[in-house]
């Protein structure tokens, strides 16, 4: 028997139990080690406040439409960030190229559970590289999300940039962008957040409920304001203040999971004066221009490559690892304490 975590309504979250499954051709039964607890996305459906939830996702028109077949609560094996070890390997596929072998430790996608049974090809050379603490590779898709906002971003070298939320992806936003050689002013409300900002490269780090992001940036470019800002709180006052950031066609990046009415977001002001680009970053696909040579796949990889280098160290986000009978509370504290924590880790290694 394995477990699975599930949300049996709007936070409420449970551990059950359930059967092991067949291993049919063309698969890999994975144990899982760790699995990251996303902040943002996962919240929304803890919260209930998902649109998944409540419409339909028309694919092939890209609509939302109102419809009787959203998904509902129970919601199981929610989770987009896991590590485990290959236990075993279909023999249809055992030595073929690209496919990992029993023992070696993978990172994917498989929600939190205890075991899955996931098929080859999304496995595909997706080894946890040589050197790099199985940890850190919780984060290839929440780096890989950051990496994204900060192509689209398109800032260059010398430029000044500010970046908005600095939670687990708006820090990894930070590093990515400094890397690039850009100055970042990092934005939040929370000390601990603008403090390890500072760790991961940025210039300043500005507590948006004491002092004004478009006034400091104007000090710091001789007047121009900020060449790009990367938006990742989720907040439209925080989007409408990232707009207000940067000079005279600057172009702002709007990559938080927004939700309900853009309150605070104001249109008619800069945006409208100082023809402020506004694009959106989605981890869905790489900005349009860079659709031939970019994809999650070497986001991804790059990432990690990135952190087994030591360019970045991700591990440092991981304030709280905690048992998977523990995950009601480790929600909990992700909704109604976020001050108090960064990046959780259900850690299956514990049980």
């Amino acid at each position: 028997m394995g477990t699975v975590v599930q949300f049996t309504g709007a936070r409420h979250v449970e551990v059950v139990e359930v059967e092991d499954e067949i291993l049919p051709p063309g698969s890999l039964r994975v144990r899982t080690l760790y699995s990251g607890i996303s902040a943002g996305t996962e919240l929304t459906a803890y919260r209930g406040t998902n649109p998944y939830l409540t419409r339909v996702w028309d694919e092939e028109r890209r609509l939302f439409v109102d419809g009787h077949t959203a998904p509902s609560y129970p919601l199981a094996g929610w989770g987009y960030s896991e590590v485990g070890v290959v236990t075993e390997v279909s023999s249809d596929v055992v030595g073929q190229p690209g496919v990992p072998a029993k023992d070696d430790v993978v990172w994917g996608i498989w929600g939190h559970r205890s075991e899955a049974v996931v098929p080859a090809s999304k496995l595909d050379g997706r080894v946890v590289p040589r050197g790099l603490e199985p940890l850190a590779a919780t984060f290839a898709r929440v780096g890989a999300v950051a990496f994204n906002a900060v192509l689209a971003a398109e800032v260059n070298l010398g430029e000044t940039a500010t970046v908005f939320g600095q939670g687990v992806i708006g820090l990894l936003a930070t590093r990515l962008a400094t890397l690039g050689g850009a100055r970042v002013l990092a934005c939040d409300t929370i000390p601990a957040r603008l403090a390890k900002a500072i760790d991961f490269g940025a210039v300043a780090a500005v507590d948006v409920t004491a002092a004004s992001v478009a006034e400091l940036a104007r000090s710091l470019t001789g007047g121009r304001g900020a060449d790009v800002a990367v938006e990742l709180s989720g907040s439209s006052r925080a989007l409408h203040e990232a707009i207000r950031s940067v000079g005279v066609g600057g172009r702002v990046v709007a990559a938080g999971f927004y939700q309900g009415e853009a309150v605070g977001l104001r249109l008619g002001e800069e945006f409208h004066h100082n023809r402020v680009e506004l694009v959106c970053s989605q981890i869905g696909g790489p900005p349009a221009r860079l659709a031939g040579r970019w994809d999650q796949d070497r986001m991804n990889r790059t990432f990690l490559r990135l952190a087994a280098d030591g360019a970045i160290d991700p591990v440092a986000l991981v304030t709280h690892r905690v048992r998977v009978a523990d995950v009601a509370a480790a929600y909990e504290l992700l909704d109604q304490r976020p001050a108090e924590a960064l990046q959780v880790v259900l850690d299956y290694t514990e049980d």
